[in-house]
């Protein structure tokens, strides 16, 4: 469809703990792909597809920069506990949206911020 979402890119300073981090965290899978440090990010199949690529330019002293990404699981519980084991950090504990779902913030092992939600049925989009 034109002007929906194609594709996502993961910066990373160190793109072998941010592949671990979510292959633990969220069981995606990667696939080598072009130039060094440049990977493709199988999510699920039919969903959108991503790339985890070197961070070039990082940014410092400066607020969120690009898009907010949300990653839809089946428990939001069970996702926080598992981004803590692969290395990040939950910001923002469940915070129940009316008639959507139940949403957390969570910072990467790159710094990266990203969410993840647990929409109720028929809510997602």
């Amino acid at each position: 469809m034109p002007n929906d979402l194609a594709h996502f890119a993961i910066h990373a300073d160190d793109c072998a703990r941010a592949k671990q981090f979510y292959e633990s965290a969220f069981g995606w899978r990667f696939e080598a792909w072009g130039p060094p440090d440049f990977w493709r990010i199988h999510t699920s199949p039919g969903a959108v597809g991503g790339a985890l690529q070197k961070r070039q330019h990082p940014v410092e002293g400066r607020g969120m920069i690009g898009y907010e990404c949300t990653i839809a699981v089946e428990d939001v519980q069970a996702a926080a506990s598992a981004i803590e084991a692969a290395g990040g950090r939950v910001l923002m504990k469940p915070f129940t949206i009316e008639r959507v779902g139940a949403l957390i913030q969570f910072q990467d092992t790159e710094g990266n911020h990203a969410c993840a939600m647990q929409y109720e049925p028929g809510a997602r989009p």
